[in-house]
């Protein structure tokens, strides 16, 4: 399913281009619905109990969605979503008309204690009556939601870089209270080698979590105890910082 930028990001979910590949590999019409969830990102300060997204339906009939609300954790360098009894969705089953809006009010039962908690709410279409040769394409959105608890919740992340089994890795320690979010990796030898992380990988690292993004090292082996730099994108502005190597455990 998601950095902290406070404004809202537009996300219009089309598949257009999935159904082109599904038109040309099936000999069939496909069809496709057009979402848009605003925000993209949910931030709920402390104290807040509610929060809502809004969902319209861009396409030209009605559609139905699902919202599910999840627990949001990071594991052996995973997302781990469970069923939550905390974050509630209303309404959780609702059918927008073409052109129009629903409007999906997030319940937060229980305050976060020492640190934030994180949830994502995932949204389902649901397909409709299936016509004859058409590929019905559907969409699944998958929403952060940050929920900030009465104290102070300090961002606190280390980085260093891991050889493991002729891979190279960056790996970031958040002994932090609250999440952070790294894009743009790119790490730079000494000698002007620079190396990026594999693209497509969640940019999160929760609170209390240590995360690994492998870079693209093409052949670089940098030894344990060299310097080099780390350039990157985090939630307070950019990052730059010189970090060492070590093998894994």
């Amino acid at each position: 399913m998601i950095s902290r930028n406070c404004k809202s990001l537009r996300i219009t979910a089309t598949l257009e281009a999935v159904a082109a590949a599904a038109l040309i590999l099936a000999g069939q019409t496909a069809g496709a619905q057009s979402l848009s969830v605003l925000p993209v990102n949910v931030f709920m300060q402390p104290g807040q109990k509610a929060a809502t997204l809004s969902v319209t339906n861009s396409g030209e009939k009605p559609t139905s969605i699902q919202v599910r609300a999840y627990d949001w954790g990071q594991e052996n360098n995973e997302d781990q979503l469970t069923p939550s009894n905390i974050v509630v969705a209303s309404p959780p089953l609702a059918t927008i008309a073409p052109g129009a809006a629903q409007v999906v009010r997030l319940i937060l039962r229980q305050p976060p204690q020492d640190r934030e908690a994180t949830y994502r709410i995932v949204l389902d279409q649901i397909p409709g009556p299936s016509e004859p040769g058409v590929v019905q394409m559907v969409l699944r959105l998958s929403i952060p939601v940050f929920a900030m608890p009465a104290s102070k919740a300090a961002l606190k992340v280390q980085f260093h870089l891991e050889r493991d089994g002729g891979k190279l890795f960056l790996v970031g320690v958040n002994s932090g209270l609250s999440h952070e979010s790294i894009r743009h990796i790119v790490v730079t030898a000494a000698d002007g080698h620079k190396m990026s992380a594999t693209a497509g990988v969640s940019p999160y690292i929760l609170a209390g979590v240590t995360r690994r993004w492998e870079l693209d090292a093409q052949g670089y082996a940098p030894q344990p105890g060299e310097s080099l730099k780390l350039t990157a994108d985090g939630i307070a502005g950019a990052i730059h910082e010189q970090i060492g190597v070590s093998s894994a455990p």
